[in-house]
């Protein structure tokens, strides 16, 4: 590793998508990211969507269906919120909304685990969760070797 490679950290993700005045409701609305930019390009629309001014998602109308499990790119997003009361939050709000869920409630990230969240799907079907590193001590894995967040 290099001095400058040892500094890296995840600055944004980008995510292609099929509709995006439904997604933006999706990740605006629903997730409450501000949009930071608008924008066209050749035709397809973007969107650059964060909080206070940083850069969290862009999205990329550009997908000619929904998401594709099967197929090697992005595996699933996660948010981490500060505890698991404002998960159980979001989970509600979600339900609330028809939101379709990979589990059903909190689930821990391996048994045993103090950390976990809920696993769920944006509407192009892209694998999303939300979780608390602490919170999820009573909470079934659903797997029990593999890690929670690795199969749906």
């Amino acid at each position: 590793m290099t001095a400058a490679t040892s500094t890296l950290t995840t600055g944004h993700i980008g995510l292609n998508v099929t509709d995006i005045e439904r997604s933006l409701a999706f990740y605006g609305g629903v997730l409450g990211f501000d949009v930071l930019v608008e924008g066209k390009e050749d035709g397809r629309r973007y969107a650059l969507l964060g909080r206070d001014g940083r850069l969290t998602l862009a999205l990329w109308q550009q997908a000619d269906g929904a998401y594709a499990p099967a197929l090697a790119g992005l595996h699933h997003l996660a948010f981490e919120a500060g505890t698991m009361d404002q998960v159980r939050e979001i989970e509600a709000e979600l339900k609330a909304r028809g939101v379709s869920f990979a589990y059903d409630g909190v689930v821990a990230h391996r048994e045993g685990a103090a950390s976990g969240g809920i696993f769920f799907h944006d509407p192009d079907g892209t694998r999303l969760e939300i979780y608390a590193p602490t919170g999820a001590e009573d909470a079934r894995a659903p797997h029990a070797t593999a890690p929670t967040c690795g199969f749906f």
